[in-house]
């Protein structure tokens, strides 16, 4: 009886603990966007909702990479590397030798899966014998510019898909949830205090004016923050497949600048 009554006390108290934490984290999601700052426009955010089942049924033309290198793809904010799949494929048969980030869904940053990525580059860094050049969409692409400023040496370029790391971290349509599902404010990350600091490894950064998640302006970025900004004409969930965002980053890729 005596174990019944510790077993049952333990249950109480960790059901009380996740009420708090659910609680906590509902707070978080239902703060005040700051007075002036917007996301993308009410339609635009329905037209991601239209296209978030959809990938697209061929892949770009594909010619021989000119500059063969390691690439590692890293997911969007709750997105799973299978829907970078077509471009880690495309990627692949163009020479370029292609991992993902190896970490499952892109739950939000923390110190323990910050630390595993840092060491998943410096092993592909090792293994191939050359820097490994990082293709990040949307919260992956705030990892990326991370990664880099820690390993300019073994990185060799960013290319951002989408990424709001530019302006202020409220202007979008997803912090709410970001701030919900990870537990802390956007506005204090446990990695990057800085994210539109630019990386010292060339920065492109691919942004959309369809974007119905992230505002053009953050993803684009400001000069001193990115080395380019190529537009292009996709919803936020198409950057991951999209044939055309496909053969920019194969055509970034293949840049010597």
């Amino acid at each position: 009886m005596a174990e019944f009554n510790t077993w049952s006390s333990e249950v109480r108290l960790r059901s009380r603990a996740w009420g708090d934490e659910i609680a906590r984290r509902a707070a978080l999601a239902r703060e005040p966007r700051p007075q002036g700052v917007s996301g993308p426009r009410a339609h635009l955010l329905w037209g991601e909702l239209a296209s978030f089942g959809m990938v697209a049924r061929r892949l770009p033309r594909i010619h021989p990479a000119e500059r063969p290198q390691p690439v590692m793809l890293l997911p969007g904010f709750g997105s799973h590397p299978l829907r970078m799949a077509r471009m880690g494929s495309a990627l692949g048969l163009a020479g370029h030798k292609v991992r993902d980030w190896g970490m499952g869904f892109n739950l939000g940053p923390t110190p323990e899966n910050f630390a595993f990525l840092i060491e998943r580059i410096e092993a592909q860094a090792q293994e191939t014998g050359a820097p490994v050049a990082l293709v990040g969409w949307s919260l992956g692409g705030l990892f990326a510019r991370e990664a880099a400023k820690q390993l300019p040496h073994k990185v060799s370029s960013v290319i951002t898909l989408g990424t709001p790391f530019s302006g202020d971290r409220h202007a979008n349509n997803a912090w709410r949830a970001y701030q919900f599902i990870t537990g802390h404010s956007v506005d204090a990350p446990p990695i990057g205090s800085d994210s539109a600091s630019k990386p010292p490894v060339p920065t492109v950064a691919l942004w959309s004016p369809r974007d119905g998640v992230v505002s053009p302006r953050s993803a684009c970025g400001r000069p001193g923050e990115r080395d380019r900004a190529v537009a292009m004409r996709c919803a936020h969930m198409g950057f991951a497949n999209d044939p055309s965002v496909i053969s920019e980053v194969l055509r970034q890729l293949d840049r010597k600048d």
